[in-house]
C-alpha cells in the first residue's frame, strides 16, 4: 500500500474519532450543568483545556468561556483546526483521496455528516436545541464506524484505519481524567460528596461508559472510575483496551509477530500497552495522577509520532536503488 493512501485513511479514522470525541463532551456538560450549584461559564473552561487549544480560544474569544462561545469554537469554528466541523471537513479530504480503497458506503456517510455540521442549520439548532444536535453527530459517527466495519475489507487500509481509531480515543480519554482531575474540582471539601459525584458520573458519561462502570462497581468511587477508564482491557474506551486493539492492528499491517517489535512504532506502543498492563490503580494514584496522565499524554504523542516516521515519512532512496534525487514512503 502507499503511503499517502495508509496515511489518508489513518488520519481519516482519527478525524472522525474526534469529531465524536467533542460532541460527546459538549453533550455531557450540558447535563451536567443542570445539576451543579455554580455558574455555568465555570463548567465550559475544561472543555477548551479538554482540546488543548485554550490559547487561541482566548485569542479569539477573550477570556470568557460561556456555553455560546465554546460550542462556536469546539464546534463549528472553521478556524479552530480540532472543531467538529474542521475535523470532517479533513476526515472528507482524505476519504475523497482514498475513494477506490473505501467503500462507497463509508464515502457517502462522510461526506453525508460533513454536510449535516457544516449547513447553517446546524448552528440554528445548536443554539436551540443542542442536546439534538450532539446525538446526531455521535450517532453519524457510530453509523460511520459500523460501515467500517462491515462493508470494508479487514485488510491493510481497514487496520490503519482502525490504529488512526483507537490512538484518537486513547489520547482524548486521558485528557477527560486530567481535566476532571485537575480543573473540575474547586475546593477539597467537595472531595466525597454528591457534588464530586456528579463530576465523576460526567465523566464517565463522556466516555459513554456510565452503565458499563455501574454494571460492574455499582457506586461511584474515583478510583474504580480512574481503573476502568485507564486500565479495563474490555471496556472498548480504556485506554489499555484501545492500546491493546491499537496494537493487534500495527502487528497486522507489519506481519511482525505480536510480543516483538521490528520498528519504533511496535516498540513504543509495545512498551505502553505493558506498562498498562501491569499497572495498578493504587500506585498511579499515589505518585499523582495529573502527573501519570501527563506522561501518558507524552508517550501518546510519541508512539503517533513513531507511527508516522514508520510508515508515512518520505526518505531518501538509497544511491543506486532507484532514480536519483528521488524518496519513498
Amino acid at each position: 500500500m502507499l503511503s499517502r493512501v495508509a496515511d489518508s485513511i489513518f488520519w481519516m479514522g482519527r478525524y472522525i474519532e474526534r469529531a465524536e470525541n467533542v460532541a460527546r463532551f459538549i453533550d455531557v456538560n450540558l447535563h451536567m450543568i443542570l445539576d451543579l450549584p455554580v455558574g455555568s461559564a465555570e463548567q465550559w473552561e475544561p472543555l477548551v483545556i479538554t482540546s488543548g487549544d485554550q490559547d487561541r480560544f482566548a485569542a479569539r474569544y477573550g477570556g470568557g468561556a460561556s456555553q455560546a462561545s465554546v460550542i462556536r469554537f469546539l464546534a463549528f469554528d472553521t478556524d479552530n483546526p480540532n472543531a467538529i466541523v474542521s475535523c470532517l471537513r479533513a476526515a472528507r479530504e482524505n476519504a475523497r483521496s482514498v475513494r477506490e480503497i473505501i467503500s462507497s458506503e463509508m464515502w457517502e456517510q462522510v461526506n453525508t455528516f460533513y454536510l449535516m455540521v457544516s449547513a447553517p442549520e446546524a448552528v440554528r439548532q445548536a443554539g436551540e436545541s443542542p442536546h439534538e444536535l450532539f446525538t446526531r453527530i455521535k450517532m453519524a459517527s457510530h453509523l460511520f464506524e459500523g460501515l467500517t466495519e462491515t462493508t470494508m475489507s479487514h485488510g491493510e487500509a481497514w487496520h490503519f484505519c482502525r490504529l488512526g481509531r483507537l490512538v484518537e480515543r486513547a489520547d482524548k480519554t486521558t485528557r477527560l481524567l486530567d481535566v476532571k482531575y485537575f480543573m473540575l474540582l474547586p475546593r477539597f471539601t467537595d472531595v466525597g460528596s454528591p457534588f464530586d459525584d456528579i463530576q465523576w458520573s460526567a465523566v464517565l458519561r463522556s466516555a459513554s461508559g456510565f452503565e458499563m462502570y455501574r454494571k460492574r462497581y455499582g457506586r461511584i468511587a474515583p478510583e474504580r472510575v480512574v481503573d476502568f477508564l485507564l486500565l479495563d482491557r474490555e471496556f472498548p474506551r480504556a485506554v489499555h483496551s484501545c492500546l491493546i486493539g491499537a496494537e493487534e492492528s500495527l502487528h497486522a499491517i507489519s506481519g511482525t509477530p505480536v510480543g516483538t517489535f521490528r520498528n519504533s512504532a511496535e516498540q513504543r506502543l509495545g512498551q505502553l500497552r505493558s506498562e498498562l498492563g501491569f499497572a495498578r490503580v493504587d500506585d498511579i494514584l499515589a505518585g499523582g495522577l495529573h502527573e501519570f496522565l501527563d506522561a501518558l499524554q507524552v508517550k501518546l504523542n510519541a508512539v503517533g509520532d513513531a507511527i508516522h516516521e514508520t510508515f508515512f515519512a518520505l526518505r531518501p532512496i538509497a544511491a543506486g536503488a532507484g532514480r536519483r534525487g528521488g524518496v519513498q514512503a
